[in-house]
């Protein structure tokens, strides 16, 4: 189990961090956890979570693993942006209030650009759903951000 907070781990904050724990961490992988609480920004009204929201949960499990590496070797926790997904299943439409979810993912490609790909699994009672996640850390983020705005008519 790891101590370290997921504010330092994740470039969220307050509501918006919805994992509760990274229980583990290695070079290719990390396993989360969470518990569906009701009343949050993207709850439904009997205070489960939709189905597709999995997507998200599975892509702050991926931000904590890249948190859990920069914290490792005493760096900063970089931004890092969700490009896509592949292949989302899920075998139910919502994940009940309540209900404790873990996360795997699996590293299987990152370059040096900050490109990378995770498989991903999401599991609860009776829940079983999995993704292709397609990410991005650009090299100083920050800076990738500004020049960003040079951009823009």
């Amino acid at each position: 189990m790891i101590d370290w907070p997921l504010a330092e781990l994740l470039p969220h904050a307050g509501d918006m961090i919805l994992i509760d724990q990274v229980l583990a961490f290695d070079e290719e992988q990390v396993h989360t956890r969470l518990t569906v609480k009701p009343g949050g920004l993207f709850n439904r009204p009997d205070g489960s979570l939709p189905a597709w929201f999995g997507v998200e949960l599975m892509a702050q499990s991926v931000a904590a693993y890249a948190g859990c590496h920069a914290r490792r070797k005493g760096k900063e926790v970089e931004l890092g942006f969700l490009l896509g997904t592949r292949k989302y299943a899920c075998n139910v439409e919502h994940f009940p209030a309540g209900t404790e979810l873990t996360i795997h993912g699996l590293r299987s490609l990152e370059d040096d650009n900050g490109m990378g790909v995770f498989e991903c699994h999401l599991t609860g009672p009776g829940i079983q759903a999995s993704a292709r996640l397609n990410v991005f850390r650009p090299p100083q983020a920050a800076t990738y951000l500004d020049e960003s705005k040079d951009l823009t008519p």
